[in-house]
């Protein structure tokens, strides 16, 4: 068991990112331990994730005993959508869907598209905000594949495997390249060095 100022807590109400975390937490070896909170944090509309991941921390951080992090995610398809859903990304698959944004495609060859990860984390032991951003980059697949993931994983094809959604990836595969597995790297590469 992790002494106290082992444990870094993820608020999230999302298992499947939880998972993720907690998953490539143990996998690099770094003296933490992650536990999932689900507070309500307050969310504001804005144009960039940063801003939406460093309010929502801000709004829970002073309820917490020690380190935590949140994450604001989103999935952009650049080419045609001009970026959209982007920072709706989790209205927009409540409401529309992958099936949504799919009827919105009509020359899937020439689809770019990102995925992008903020982390907003609040260091006790620095009693400082910091920020870890992670992207990567690939095309809208024309149907949903794979049932692996969540959210707009079925539909997003990454340069790194062209072929396979991140649907079809196994959790440990889509850490290896995903937007939220290079933000976290780069938090477990900061934790390792303070």
């Amino acid at each position: 068991m992790a002494s106290k100022e082992k444990i870094i807590y993820f608020n999230t109400n999302n298992k499947h990112k939880f998972e993720e975390v907690r998953r490539l937490f143990q996998e690099s070896n770094v003296k933490y331990e992650v536990k999932q909170l689900n507070m309500k944090p307050i969310e504001i509309q804005a144009e960039n994730l940063k801003d939406v991941a460093v309010f929502k921390l801000k709004s829970i951080k002073q309820d917490i005993e020690g380190s935590v992090l949140v994450e604001d995610a989103g999935f952009f398809v650049d080419k045609p959508l001009n970026g959209f859903p982007g920072v709706y990304s989790s209205y927009v698959m409540k409401t529309i869907g992958n099936e949504g944004i799919l009827k919105l495609i009509d020359d899937f060859e020439a689809t770019q598209a990102h995925f992008t990860a903020v982390i907003a984390f609040y260091y006790k032991p620095l009693d400082d905000i910091f920020i870890f951003e992670g992207n990567v980059h690939g095309k809208v697949s024309p149907i949903k594949k794979g049932n692996q993931g969540f959210g707009f994983d079925p539909i997003f094809l990454p340069n790194e495997c062209p072929d396979k959604t991140f649907a079809q990836l196994s959790t440990k595969e889509k850490n290896q390249i995903s937007h939220r597995g290079r933000a976290l790297k780069k938090l477990i590469e900061f934790l390792k060095n303070n």
